[in-house]
C-alpha cells in the first residue's frame, strides 16, 4: 500500500511506527494511524468493501465493511476506524453478516443483475462481495424508475442504473482531479451523480481524465467501446514530457486501453485525457507516416533509413555549426533527446538545441 496513507489523525508521519491488534484471533502487526480496514487487508484478511479505495478518503458509505470491536458498541465501519494498540477485531458473526446481507440486498435492489453481458463482468467488486458473502439474487423489489444513461462525453459514458452511490467518482474528480466536475444530486430514492445543473457530462467542465471511470468499483462508469485486452505490457506514456507510467493492452496486434501504473513515481497511476485515451488513435492511424521519405524531382518518395540517414548527413555537412539546430520531438523518450542535444553539442558543435514539450 502506498506509504502516504499511513498518517495517524495528526498529520504526522506514523509508517515506521506499528500496534500490536487481533483480527479474527490472528494477532498482527499494523502500522499505527492505519484503519482497520487497511490493516486486514494488508495482513491478507479480507473485509466485504465497496467504497473504499487507498488512493480515496474514507466515506463508510456501503456499510458492508462493518466490523466487531471489542468494548466498541455498535458495527463500526472499518474504513473509517483507527487501530490502536491492543485492539480485537471479528470480521464474522452470524448477526454481523445477517446485517451485512441486508445491507448487500439494498443494494443491488437497483442495480441490474445482467453479469453476463457486462464488461466488468468476473472484475466487478460488487460481484465479488456478493460471492463472498453468498448473495446469489435480489430479494428486494427496486422501487426506482430507469435513469437516464449518459453518454454525451466522446470517451466514456455514465450508466446510473448500473450506480450503487458509492461516491468513489465523485470523490476522485474532487481529491485526484481537483474539478468537481461531478457530484451527488438530490436526496433519498433521487440520489444520482451528475454534473451542476443536472446537465449532461459534455456541458460540464469534466477534463475527460476518465481517473472516475478507472475507480469506478461496478459498470457503471465506463469506456463506450469496453475491451478486456489479451495481454498488457508497462511502457512510458510518450505524450509529453512528465513521462507517466502505463500499461498498453493489446488485442489482435492493436492498442485496446490504457491504464496508469500505480507503481509509477511520476504519476502514481493518474493519466490525463492524451494518455489514457489518445494514444491508440495516434499509433494506429491510417495517416501515420511508417516510413521515411525524400523528396525528388517527382515529389516525396518511400526510402529506408539508410537512405534516408545518409542524405541528412550529407545536408548537414554543407552547412556551418551556427546554421544548425536540433528540435527533439516531445514523443521522444529522455534517453533519446539526451542523444540528439549530444549530437547538436558534440558533433556538429552548436548549442541550437529545442524542444517542443511545453507545461
Amino acid at each position: 500500500m502506498p506509504a502516504t496513507i499511513w498518517r495517524g489523525l495528526s498529520g504526522v508521519d506514523t509508517m515506521n511506527q506499528t500496534v500490536n491488534i487481533t483480527i479474527d484471533g490472528k494477532t498482527i502487526k499494523a502500522p499505527a494511524g492505519a484503519t482497520v480496514l487497511e490493516a486486514a487487508l494488508g495482513a491478507g484478511i479480507y473485509i466485504p468493501n465497496l467504497c473504499y479505495h487507498p488512493d480515496l478518503s474514507a466515506s463508510g458509505n456501503c456499510r458492508l465493511c462493518i466490523v466487531q470491536i471489542h468494548g466498541m458498541r455498535g458495527f463500526p465501519t472499518a474504513c473509517t476506524t483507527s487501530v490502536v494498540e491492543g485492539m480485537s477485531v471479528n470480521t464474522n458473526g452470524d448477526e454481523l453478516t445477517g446485517v451485512r446481507r441486508n445491507n448487500l440486498q439494498l443494494i443491488i435492489a437497483n442495480h441490474p443483475l445482467d453479469c453476463l453481458s457486462c464488461f466488468k463482468n468476473q472484475r466487478c467488486e460488487l460481484q465479488r462481495v456478493a460471492v463472498f458473502m453468498g448473495v446469489k439474487e435480489g430479494k428486494l423489489r427496486s422501487t426506482v424508475s430507469p435513469q437516464v444513461t449518459d453518454d454525451t462525453n466522446p470517451f466514456f459514458r455514465l450508466k446510473r442504473d448500473y450506480c450503487i452511490l458509492c461516491g468513489r467518482c465523485t470523490r476522485t474528480c474532487d481529491e485526484i482531479c481537483g474539478v468537481n466536475a461531478i457530484e451527488m444530486l438530490h436526496r433519498g430514492d433521487a440520489t444520482h451523480v451528475g454534473v451542476f445543473g443536472d446537465k449532461m457530462l459534455f456541458e460540464s467542465n469534466c477534463h475527460s481524465c476518465g481517473e472516475c471511470v478507472e475507480h469506478c468499483p461496478v459498470g457503471a462508469l465506463a469506456p463506450h467501446e469496453p475491451v478486456v485486452p489479451d495481454v498488457e505490457t508497462k511502457t512510458t506514456c510518450c505524450y509529453c514530457a512528465t513521462g507517466c507510467s502505463i500499461y498498453l493492452g493489446v488485442s489482435d496486434g492493436k492498442i485496446k486501453t490504457v491504464r496508469g501504473n500505480r507503481e509509477g513515481q511520476v504519476n502514481h497511476g493518474q493519466l490525463c485525457v492524451k494518455g489514457r485515451y489518445g494514444i491508440s488513435e495516434f499509433v494506429q492511424h491510417p495517416d501515420r507516416l511508417r516510413t521515411p521519405y525524400i523528396r525528388d524531382k517527382e515529389g516525396l518518395q518511400p526510402a529506408t533509413w539508410d537512405d534516408a540517414l545518409s542524405l541528412v548527413a550529407r545536408k548537414l555537412a554543407t552547412f556551418s555549426a551556427d546554421e544548425v539546430a536540433i528540435v527533439p520531438s516531445a514523443r521522444t523518450t529522455n534517453e533519446d533527446v539526451y542523444v540528439a542535444q549530444k549530437l547538436a553539442r558534440a558533433v556538429i558543435g552548436t548549442n541550437n538545441v529545442d524542444n517542443c514539450a511545453r507545461l
